[in-house]
């Protein structure tokens, strides 16, 4: 692990040596691409720093406990060494984090897709509740919602909403909420007061780059415009602004609406058909990497139950990590963060763990 961190250690002082010289300004692709390198190394890069400097802490107490005979000089060096070996300790792991191999996705904006399952009208409702909870989260980050397509029932349920959310780091946070949620309660028209489970499918993303090659043939695609559906602002439901592409060698089937202008929804419509084939791409990937995926924290498995929501109890539980939270309301709301760093938190060790084996 050393070893490795000394050649990033050289690797950035290049990059800051080859930046302070006027000349790479000129180019600026290249100027953007040594900004991007030492903008990635500066958080393992300060932290060995700093390690080396806690390691020399504990090497000088040492020292100076071996020569000192004062006692009050004794116990605050003590202090001392005990506070840089802790520090130390923790920034091992915390270097160990920073090593592990990173997502190439994980720094792009997201598509999010719920769809209601089992449960009809109740399913349809609580998808509409878990797409206000992601806004909620989204706009507390301070990270931009747009909807790209919504198919509502008449009693403020959905049967599905696709929308994106832009932000940095928003797939490496949002992408352990892809698979079945599962909720419990009992619904309104319930007359009998039992509790039903119902259950909805989140799918996340990431944003396809233009430098990301999906080829999409021409003659692949059916292309149909038509008034859009639903609620609108003035002029959505009057025009033929609605686009809706069909893919027919995967059945992929995108609709998009929420602009006023045909061709704005037909870049929409074409964004979110190159998210879907790269998603399949992923899938295909990684169901064929099967190691892979037992060291992950389910951010695949588009039919892996992950989450309970348990009304009557007042309780949340994410099956993956076996956390309990009883504080309902308050994720409904958007307050998913304790879940989702329990995620981080448990996806890291696993993958640390499976390092560990592999070193052995």
């Amino acid at each position: 692990m050393f070893d490795k961190l000394e050649d990033l250690l050289r690797k950035y002082e290049e990059i800051m040596n080859e930046l302070s010289e006027p000349s790479v300004a000129e180019n600026q692709e290249r100027f953007r691409a040594l900004m991007k390198e030492q903008s990635d190394l500066t958080p393992i890069v300060s932290a060995y720093r700093e390690y080396r400097k806690c390691n020399q802490d504990v090497e000088d107490s040492i020292a100076m406990l071996e020569s000192e005979s004062d006692a009050d000089m004794r116990e605050m060096l003590k202090d001392e060494l005990a506070q840089a070996k802790k520090r130390v300790e923790e920034l091992e792991h915390e270097m160990k984090i920073l090593l592990l191999p990173k997502d190439p996705n994980d720094e792009k904006n997201v598509i999010v897709e719920i769809r209601a399952g089992a449960g009809g009208d109740e399913a349809a409702l609580f998808a509409a509740e878990i797409y206000r909870m992601y806004v909620h989260y989204a706009e507390g980050r301070r990270w931009k919602v747009e909807t790209l397509e919504a198919e509502e029932i008449g009693i403020g349920g959905m049967k599905s909403v696709t929308f994106m959310v832009t932000g940095a780091g928003a797939y490496s946070v949002l992408k352990y909420e892809s698979g079945v949620h599962r909720v419990q309660r009992v619904p309104e028209t319930e007359s009998g007061g039992r509790i039903h489970t119902s259950t909805i499918s989140v799918a996340v993303m990431p944003e396809v780059d233009d430098d990301i090659d999906i080829v999409i043939d021409e003659k692949d695609i059916r292309i149909d415009v038509m008034r859009a559906s639903g609620n609108g602002g003035q002029c959505v439901n009057t025009t033929d602004s609605a686009v809706r592409l069909t893919h027919y060698p995967t059945g992929i089937v995108v609709y998009s609406q929420t602009e006023k202008s045909q061709i704005q929804n037909k870049a929409k419509a074409f964004a979110l058909l190159k998210a879907k084939l790269y998603d399949m791409e992923q899938q295909q990937r990684h169901d064929a990497e099967a190691e892979m995926r037992r060291s992950q924290i389910g951010t695949g498995d588009r039919s892996e139950k992950i989450r309970t929501y348990n009304f009557p109890q007042g309780r949340v539980t994410d099956h993956r990590i076996n956390l309990t939270l009883y504080k309902l309301d308050k994720v409904m709301n958007g307050d998913l963060q304790e879940i989702i760093d329990a995620c981080i938190a448990a996806d890291q060790a696993a993958k640390l763990l499976k390092m560990g084996e592999s070193i052995a």
